[in-house]
């Protein structure tokens, strides 16, 4: 089933999105999106078809375009809602026939063009904050998307640069954000990666994966992202930070009973220029 815009907003239950870091083949992909289904239920299943980021010109990309679209479609006849990659402008119209929600790269999240061509395409664009981005300004990119008549915007969370191979959440931030006006996800294993820490590739620490989730949740966000893997010392891309599907039900059980928390009390209306300006006040 598509997935609605309206499943973001205030107050609704916390959305899940999950799935390998990158379409390894055509086979792992529906036995994960199974495996995903059958620890968590409804969930938004995500692989990128390609990933144009990797460490080492070595390293495994993914299908590409064509063959990871034809891939993705299989999966969604099944009947899961998909998010994607795009990297380029030329790739939105082709992956919105497929995607229900456009994922625009944290390297890539001031790129004019590209944010445009996803808004053009009336898909939900999933905007990942770049690691040098200030919470308060990602609105900015999200503004661009809206420019084209599509309001459809999520803000996803995912480490700010600390130092050299270093990652850093500002929870800080995520009130920030939610406070501009558009629906925030956390993502919680990219946010605990280690940018070309091994070298050739990136290092983790998927054990702060859940402490990470868990406050971000108490927070008050509107979804949590995660790449998970049956077996990340074995994945193609992004395993040392992800989250082994064996620990998946349990860690989202844990995770919607915080949301059920935070949902009970009554939260004061939002107030983004105070906010912005206390975050000022503190440097």
């Amino acid at each position: 089933m598509p997935i609605d815009f309206s499943a973001f907003q205030k107050g609704r239950p916390l959305v899940l999105i999950a799935g390998p870091c990158v379409i390894e083949s055509e086979e792992h992909v529906h036995r994960m999106a199974h495996g995903i289904r059958q620890a968590v239920g409804d969930f938004v299943f995500k692989a990128s078809f390609d990933k144009a980021n990797r460490t080492s010109a070595g390293a495994y990309r993914g299908p590409g375009l064509r063959e990871g679209l034809r891939i993705l479609a299989g999966v969604k006849a099944e009947g899961f809602p998909i998010l994607t990659d795009i990297h380029e402008p030329a790739q939105a119209e082709a992956a919105a026939e497929v995607a229900d929600i456009l994922q625009i790269p944290a390297f890539l999240c001031r790129q004019t063009d590209l944010l445009e061509a996803a808004g053009r395409t009336g898909r939900i664009v999933n905007i990942k904050k770049g690691q040098f981005v200030a919470p308060h300004d990602i609105h900015r990119a999200a503004e661009k998307v809206a420019s084209t008549g599509n309001s459809q915007v999520l803000l996803t969370e995912r480490g700010s640069s600390f130092g050299y191979n270093n990652l850093v959440v500002d929870m800080r931030g995520l009130k920030i954000m939610r406070d501009s006006g558009w629906p925030v996800i956390f993502d919680a294993t990219h946010s605990v990666q280690i940018p070309s820490g091994a070298g050739n590739a990136s290092g983790g620490q998927p054990e702060f994966i859940e402490p990470l989730a868990r406050a971000a949740v108490a927070v008050g966000v509107n979804g949590i992202f995660v790449e998970t893997h049956d077996a990340p010392e074995r994945a193609l891309s992004d395993g040392a930070n992800a989250l082994r599907l064996s620990l998946l039900a349990g860690f989202w059980e844990r995770l919607q009973a915080i949301d059920g928390l935070v949902k009970s009390f009554v939260e004061p209306e939002p107030r983004p220029q105070e906010a912005v300006k206390k975050l000022s006040e503190t440097r």
